[in-house]
């Protein structure tokens, strides 16, 4: 016969207290309603709660440190860890399964989300949204109590309008008292003999409502903004959840978003970066002079600070970000064109004749 301390994975001087930790820990692990159709968790679950059963009592583990299992009354074929309980009144006392309180009263709602649609002027500056979601109401008709009007609502004669029941277990450590929902009431504690025919005894109905977002300044993609109070109702008087509003916000033609810095590319003709010019730019805000030096050249940056997004959590707004872009001319008059040839025959750059991009060009040069 195996060592019942060793069941436990404790040594033969652990203390009553290694020993409780120790057989809750297996306990949790091998119990049945945790191994649904596992024999052999069974059978090993039986098996440490057996050693517990005498490991845990002082008395009896100083006749098994003596005797061995002769002495202890256990390993004779005849324990059953569930023999007064019931298959699962183990795990309740250990785990605080269907232990403790049970909520009663009318249910609180659900929770609900809706998504709010915004442009990226309306997150950078702030705006109040209308939002629109189905959700539970209470009942007009019966006023919320489920009640056919004129009728009444009797207390549960079960949990005698308390909603909850207790029951008295016997378990391996003796008495055991738990408190439950009653099942007649579902924890509400009344019946309702005749229902509100609009509302068949919910007390709620289901209905679109609109409600005013406030979105601060600044708020960023996907962030959730809650309203209290503004969930779904629970049934027959049950208070409101609340109400999670998930920001989305559109893409921009001209910005994207980086943290609290807005990006944008600033597209200059190869003039203009070879010569200098003296441009403005359109921002969230207005628009702002840029002084653009001659030589200038693509992926040149300009900051500009506090024209990005308000932080939405300190002070100040991040900045504007412009990269430059030079624009290749495709689309050259001949005129234009005769143009840049002098310019690149003054500056002594080669350039592709007239016609070199076709097959005959292509032949010119192979044999040039």
């Amino acid at each position: 016969m195996d060592d019942f301390y060793d069941r436990l994975g404790v040594s033969r001087t652990a203390s009553q207290d290694e020993i409780k930790k120790a057989y809750r820990k297996l306990a949790r692990e091998l119990h049945p309603d945790a191994n649904p159709g596992d024999a052999a968790a069974e059978a090993r679950f039986k098996q440490v709660a057996e050693a517990y059963e005498v490991l845990s009592d002082p008395q009896k583990r100083a006749r098994y440190d003596r005797f061995g299992t002769s002495g202890s009354g256990g390993g004779g074929g005849g324990f059953d860890p569930f023999a007064a309980t019931g298959l699962g009144d183990l795990f309740d006392a250990f785990f605080n399964a269907g232990s403790g309180r049970a909520d009663t009263g009318p249910k609180r709602g659900v929770d609900l989300e809706v998504v709010a649609r915004l442009t990226l002027e309306e997150a950078v500056s702030g705006v109040e949204k209308p939002v629109t979601v189905r959700t539970a109401v209470p009942c007009d008709t019966c006023e919320a109590t489920g009640a056919r009007p004129g009728s009444d609502i009797s207390r549960c004669d079960m949990c005698g309008g308390t909603g909850q029941v207790r029951q008295v277990r016997q378990s391996i450590l003796g008495q055991m008292v738990t408190t439950s929902s009653c099942p007649r009431c579902a924890g509400e504690g009344v019946m309702i003999e005749s229902p509100c025919d609009d509302c068949a005894g919910e007390g709620r109905r289901v209905e679109e409502r609109t409600y005013t977002v406030n979105i601060p300044a600044g708020v960023g993609e996907g962030s959730p903004l809650r309203l209290t109070g503004r969930g779904a109702v629970g049934p027959r008087g049950g208070g409101a959840g609340d109400l999670y509003v998930h920001v989305q916000v559109e893409p921009h033609p001209v910005f994207t978003r980086n943290g609290d810095d807005l990006l944008a590319e600033l597209h200059v003709a190869m003039t203009q970066a070879a010569l200098g010019a003296r441009l403005e730019f359109a921002t969230i805000d207005g628009v702002v002079p840029i002084d653009l030096q001659a030589g200038v050249h693509t992926g040149k940056r300009f900051r500009f600070k506090d024209k990005g997004v308000p932080r939405l959590r300190g002070r100040g707004r991040g900045d504007m970000l412009l990269t430059v872009v030079v624009d290749t001319p495709t689309d050259l008059t001949a005129e234009q064109e005769e143009l840049l040839r002098q310019l690149a025959k003054e500056r002594q750059e080669d350039v592709k004749e007239p016609g070199d991009d076709g097959f005959l060009g292509r032949l010119r040069s192979r044999f040039s």
